[in-house]
């Protein structure tokens, strides 16, 4: 997979692709990270991005010169463009697993002042994608939140612990079970005596009620009244 990211922050990005397990998926050439600054395609002298908006207001507008160029120098007709924005849907495990299976380019645009000129949205962007209820100062850091979910389930990234992405949360409809290593007790706290029978099919049916008691708490509205029964 190749991802494009068209960000006026280019180096608030840097560390987070240099490391850990991203950084290991690009060594491995399992996917293809380049960071685009739309400045680069300004069209005065002055490599102007943005512009007050017409109408009125506050704050300043992304202009829609340097993000097509910037779009249209990148873009086939395999790539999916997306706009990172706080108006934009949900993003949702489901669109990540969407997204790494149906496509071989992403091209992730960043939001930045008040947003983007309206003609962008409506002539180069596939979708728009929210990674919350709140606003951050740009886009760049959405696009490492979003580009981490989808790098993440590419075969061959996560290895050994790829076993275990049916059963995270969000993949079963429901959030994760409560986890334990050792030791055993720790401030006199206990790991539960059922982790340690050795009967995979009572953990099993212990991890499954636990599941469902934590998404009930946390996140309720994740829940069906067929799955609260359950």
């Amino acid at each position: 997979m190749k991802i494009d990211i068209i960000t006026l922050f280019p180096q608030m990005l840097d560390s987070f692709f240099n490391s850990s397990i991203i950084k290991r998926a690009i060594d491995k050439n399992l996917v293809s990270v380049n960071f685009i600054n739309p400045r680069e395609f300004a069209t005065d002298k002055h490599n102007t991005t943005d512009d007050r908006p017409f109408g009125g207001g506050p704050g300043m507008i992304m202009k829609p010169e340097p993000l097509f160029l910037a779009v249209e120098s990148i873009r086939t007709d395999k790539s999916l463009t997306i706009l990172l924005s706080p108006s934009g849907l949900p993003f949702k495990q489901k669109d990540a697993e969407k997204i790494v299976s149906s496509n071989e380019h992403l091209i992730m645009i960043c939001g930045h002042y008040e947003g983007v000129d309206e003609r962008v949205i409506d002539s180069i962007v596939d979708i728009e994608f929210s990674i919350g209820d709140y606003v951050l100062t740009n886009g760049a850091l959405a696009s490492a939140v979003i580009s981490d979910a989808i790098i993440r389930l590419i075969p061959g990234v996560l290895g050994a612990g790829e076993k275990g992405i049916k059963d995270e949360s969000f993949s079963t409809g429901k959030l994760d079970y409560p986890q334990y290593t050792k030791p055993v007790k720790f401030r006199n706290m206990d790991v539960p005596e059922i982790l340690l029978c050795g009967n995979h099919e009572l953990i099993n049916e212990w991890r499954r009620k636990k599941s469902i008691e934590k998404t009930i708490k946390n996140r309720p509205d994740l829940m069906s009244d067929d799955k609260k029964n359950d």
